[in-house]
């Protein structure tokens, strides 16, 4: 039987006030992410460009093409108030992916706050090939590198009796989010597949973030 899982109701990038926390999705098309791409070409990577301070990062939110750097505490209130996304509380969320069919290139995305963190859900359809476009699915932590280690997230797919998982170490958001997608370190989903689990153009992905157990793994080794 599946565990129950408890998220709040959600639509990125339109401020509603009629959400509640008793429903079971969070449906994610954020109609900038749209608008961001609609001619077909993905926002820059602002991770590659030179920053000044040390301290500061660039805006890391993939839709836009931000000029915004900050502290990497203030990170996660320039992502709710700047770009108005949304963040869902709890160790384990349903993601919501609307409108599925929307061309290529298209990114959805969700803040998920749990154990004492904030992540970055980020959903992108993308050709990798001319006519052949993928879904890439990867979590990153609003942190460093070194904390992100101490995390495992699984992203799981489930209808009709067919389930797929997958499990991996999140990525630090001062890593390129672009970089990470390209390179496939990622749940990666062809169009067949995609459809395979998605209701009515929309795909639901379950979301669980734990403590990692890398140091226990070492010991037992």
């Amino acid at each position: 039987m599946e565990s129950p899982i408890l998220t709040q109701w959600r639509e990125i990038g339109m401020p509603r006030a009629d959400a509640k926390a008793d429903h079971k999705y969070a449906p994610t098309r954020c109609a900038a992410a749209q608008a961001s791409t609609e001619q077909g070409i993905l926002p820059p990577c602002h991770h590659h460009e030179a920053v000044h301070d040390p301290q500061l990062v660039p805006c890391t939110c993939p839709l836009f093409s931000c000029p915004w750097e900050g502290h990497l505490e203030v990170v996660v209130s320039h992502l709710r108030q700047t770009h108005r996304i949304n963040i869902l509380q709890g160790a384990e969320i349903v993601f919501l992916a609307t409108d599925m069919h929307l061309p290529a290139p298209t990114d959805w995305i969700i803040m998920h706050s749990c154990l004492g963190h904030q992540f970055l859900l980020v959903l992108r359809k993308q050709e990798k090939y001319e006519g052949h476009p993928q879904f890439f699915a990867t979590m990153m932590l609003i942190g460093t590198p070194i904390q992100a280690n101490n995390f495992t997230y699984r992203l799981e797919l489930n209808r009709n009796q067919r389930r797929l998982k997958w499990e991996a170490t999140p990525r630090s958001i001062l890593e390129c989010v672009d970089s990470v997608l390209s390179d496939g370190d990622c749940l990666v989903l062809n169009t067949s597949l995609a459809q395979l689990f998605s209701d009515n153009g929309s795909l639901a992905i379950g979301i669980a973030i734990t403590t990692s157990k890398v140091h226990s793994s070492e010991a037992e080794m």
